[in-house]
């Protein structure tokens, strides 16, 4: 009888020992937020001024390639998606939890960029800067979470206001 309570007794114990060495790989996947914003350029300076505005409705066209990790292949994801800007200009595009993405090595190995389509603004429709492909990487260690935050876009008049603007 002892031998067999001795045996279940570190027959469980091994067990749990094995439980305790085995984790489970932590979820590494990334989740990656692209957005920008698109205003007019009263001016026409290729500046936010005063006179500035956030143009809502432009139809901006977002061109990402993102580095998977992976240690056998070089695999890259690569897509491009049309976004129209919000009341207040910006664009955002939001891509869930990918397998072989993790943010470390997507905010250095990856890059996105964007281009204008049209303006919704009647008034400003003269492409002022067309595409970025300057962005910020911000991390988030904690949420796992990457944001690409690219910089502005902007249309301007076809005729600058010199009331406004001067000379």
């Amino acid at each position: 009888m002892i031998p067999i309570l001795l045996f279940l007794f570190s027959s469980n114990l091994f067990i749990k020992t094995l439980s305790l060495q085995v984790h489970e790989p932590a979820n590494t996947n990334a989740r990656i937020t692209v957005m920008g914003f698109v205003y007019c350029d009263i001016c026409s300076n290729n500046s936010f001024s005063r006179h500035s505005y956030f143009i809502p409705g432009a139809e901006v066209k977002i061109d990402c390639k993102i580095k998977a990790i992976s240690a056998r292949t070089r695999e890259q994801i690569q897509f491009t998606v049309n976004r129209t800007t919000n009341r207040y200009g910006v664009y955002k595009l939001e891509i869930p939890s990918v397998d072989g993405i993790a943010c470390t090595e997507a905010t250095f190995a990856s890059s996105c960029q964007a281009s204008l389509m049209w303006s919704s603004s009647t008034s400003c429709n003269v492409p002022g800067y067309r595409t970025t492909t300057n962005q910020i990487a911000v991390k988030s260690k904690q949420a796992n979470l990457c944001i690409y935050s690219l910089n502005a876009l902007n249309f301007k008049p076809s005729k600058r206001d010199i009331t406004l603007c001067g000379k």
